[in-house]
């Protein structure tokens, strides 16, 4: 289904280069690397702590991640990417990516810049996945999670280069889970309907695509995709309200990457339409009217038309592209849903039994 959602709701973590990549300027600007900025306390020795804490459990699972988490350089952006196995496979976001087919990526330990190519992007799932040309010794796979054993409540850190600060870590916790968010086609985003997404207060920022989420047990549990935008900031990026693709979306796209060189079974639902919004007598949404029907797929062989407008999913009302893709990304191919739909002056129904992506 063709989607042009609104941007309204959320915002890409993928930061412009020409962005700058120093936002934080307090006191002496932009430091190099292993430099401190004017003004930094002098560290003093280390303070002693009691096995098992809080702050010791925080810096053991940045020592078994971080080395994990890379910076990717696309074009003239920069986002994130999370080592995926020792065949030199990276994970990240199609947008990341964007239409680049290779790619400057730098490791968290600091040494030379590495190339990539890419494997397969698949904006569907705002997911890719691309390879180095070369793998360095000692490259270090993540850990990834599962996800029936993410709650709401657990700690975790978000590891990226938000700002193009390589290197960087938020904490916070899983704010909520099974999301359904919708990226906006503009800007360089994908468009894609996102289902089952993490919430987490953790900070990510621009450049944070793409990195990873990961638990205390030093595992990856989502890949931060999006951020929620405050209409009163002026669509700036609400503080503390960000979204991650769950890891076992993560798992099940790149493994078919990797394996088949692209996405084989999206697990995805779908009409098998391409739609646009249309508008009442007062200029407000009103549905989704059917541009074209896919032969062969679900709507063709419900009986549905071009130029039905479809009203409703079940009990979901559908008013916009956006809201009939949200209403699809919580069922699964196969699945039979009742689609209320006008045709000329008449109300209409039907079973669909949906297709995939």
């Amino acid at each position: 289904m063709d989607a042009s959602p609104s941007r309204g709701r959320v915002r890409r973590l993928l930061l412009p280069l020409t962005a700058g990549a120093c936002a934080i300027a307090l006191a002496g600007g932009c430091s190099g690397a292993g430099s401190s900025p004017v003004g930094a306390p002098v560290q003093q020795g280390a303070v002693a702590r009691a096995p098992g804490d809080l702050e010791s459990q925080y810096q053991d699972v940045i020592r078994d991640v971080l080395p994990s988490v890379v910076q990717i350089g696309a074009g003239d952006s920069l986002g994130s990417g999370i080592v995926y196995d020792d065949k030199g496979h990276i994970v990240t976001n199609a947008h990341v990516v964007g239409s680049a087919k290779t790619f400057d990526v730098t490791v968290a330990t600091g040494e030379k810049g590495l190339k990539a190519s890419l494997v397969f992007s698949y904006p569907e799932q705002d997911l890719a996945v691309v390879r180095l040309d070369d793998i360095p010794g000692g490259l270090k796979a993540a850990s990834f999670g599962d996800a029936e054993k993410v709650e709401v409540g657990q700690i975790v850190l978000a590891m990226g280069s938000p700002l193009g600060l390589s290197s960087s870590v938020t904490q916070g916790i899983v704010s909520a889970l099974g999301r359904t968010v919708s990226e906006s086609s503009s800007g360089g985003g994908t468009g894609a309907t996102l289902a089952n997404m993490v919430q987490t207060s953790a900070a990510i920022n621009p450049g944070n695509s793409g990195g990873a989420l990961v638990n205390l047990d030093s595992e990856v549990i989502g890949i931060p995709t999006l951020a929620a935008a405050d209409p009163q900031l002026g669509g700036s990026a609400a503080p503390g309200i960000g979204f991650a693709i769950p890891v076992s979306m993560v798992r099940t796209v790149a493994d078919q990457i990797i394996k088949s060189g692209k996405v084989t079974d999206s697990g995805r639902a779908a009409l098998n339409i391409t739609g646009r919004t249309v508008v009442d007598d007062d200029y407000q949404p009103a549905g989704v009217a059917v541009v074209s029907v896919q032969g062969g797929g679900a709507a063709e062989k419900a009986g549905l038309r071009t130029g039905d407008v479809i009203t409703a999913i079940d009990d979901t009302p559908i008013t916009t592209i956006t809201s009939l893709s949200e209403a699809l990304a919580g069922e699964k191919p196969g699945d039979r849903v009742t689609v209320t739909y006008s045709r000329g002056d008449s109300k209409e129904t039907v079973e669909a039994t949906l297709g995939e992506i």
